[in-house]
């Protein structure tokens, strides 16, 4: 049986403006944004619409931002396509929190302030462990993983093929991204983030985020979640919990996620939220299969179009 899977994005997908059509033209988008303030304790609109993008790119913000962004791309979807069964959901890193708020374990207010206080722990552990990440281009995984055990680098981020990023102390990623560069990468792209992230040096935010975890409940989901640090259908809400804690200081694995969604009977993705990221990766993992996106009241149309 054919199946549709629901993707939200993570950091790095954020642009300023994004999710404003959706705001000015249906209630379900303005309300999700205008009730976000109390919880996020600033002024999120603003931040959203207006920018700068140099503060809407630092952690803090970035993570709240564009979890209330796919929340409301998502609930206008839902108002023009109600979910049927045979459904499954994913998000990439940040975007697993959009992906369990879809599924019903918890609320929009709570998945704000949890996305709000991880967003938190993160720069703690970024500012007390200084790290950097960087993509590595066209270079298979044996060498990368050969390379990050020469130079102390981490292998975080398994996307697609001939796609890897690492991450660690700035040294070792400089030292791993030069070993790279002589061993036939294609290219290595420092990227611009604040901390190393999926890393070990994320321990701490990891330790923190359980506490913070433990406090809330969570409901079992509607829909099964491919997570994040075992690329696993997941449903029981205890699962979730742990595999959310393990996620921070683990790498995500991207790839083997979209290949078991796709050994599990799905054939179209639609990437909800802003950008179109995750579309490019899963493209690289297997091209044949259809993907669509929900960002903009244009890509709405294109989508619903498809789907029916």
């Amino acid at each position: 049986m054919n199946k549709i899977a629901i993707v939200f994005p993570g950091q790095a997908s954020q642009y300023v403006g994004m999710g404003r059509e959706f705001y000015e033209t249906y209630s379900v988008a303005k309300d999700i944004l205008d009730n976000s303030n109390e919880t996020s304790g600033y002024d999120l609109k603003k931040i959203i619409f207006e920018g700068p993008i140099e503060l809407l790119t630092q952690t803090l913000y970035t993570q709240p931002s564009v979890f209330v962004t796919s929340a409301m791309c998502f609930g206008v979807f839902l108002d023009h396509y109600p979910l049927p069964g045979g459904f499954s959901l994913a998000g990439h890193s940040l975007g697993e929190y959009s992906a369990l708020y879809a599924a019903g374990v918890f609320d929009f207010q709570t998945g704000l302030s949890l996305v709000k206080k991880r967003a938190e722990f993160i720069a703690a552990a970024s500012s007390k462990n200084p790290g950097t990440m960087a993509a590595v281009i066209g270079l298979d995984e044996s060498k990368v993983d050969e390379i990050c055990k020469e130079t102390g680098a981490e292998v975080v981020n398994f996307n697609s093929p001939g796609q890897l990023v690492i991450a660690g102390r700035r040294q070792a990623v400089t030292d791993a991204a030069s070993k790279a560069k002589d061993r036939g990468a294609m290219k290595v792209v420092e990227l611009n983030v604040s901390g190393a992230f999926h890393s070990t040096l994320m321990k701490e935010a990891s330790d923190n985020m359980s506490l913070e975890l433990n406090k809330v409940e969570l409901k079992t989901a509607k829909l099964p979640v491919f997570m994040n640090c075992d690329a696993l259908p997941t449903t029981s809400s205890e699962e979730i919990r742990k595999k959310l804690v393990i996620q921070i200081d683990h790498p995500v694995l991207w790839e083997k996620t979209i290949k078991n969604m796709l050994s599990d009977g799905t054939d179209t993705f639609i990437e909800v939220g802003p950008g179109k990221v995750l579309a490019g990766l899963i493209k690289r993992i297997e091209r044949k299969t259809k993907i669509l996106n929900v960002e903009d009241k244009k890509s709405l149309e294109e989508t619903i179009a498809q789907l029916r």
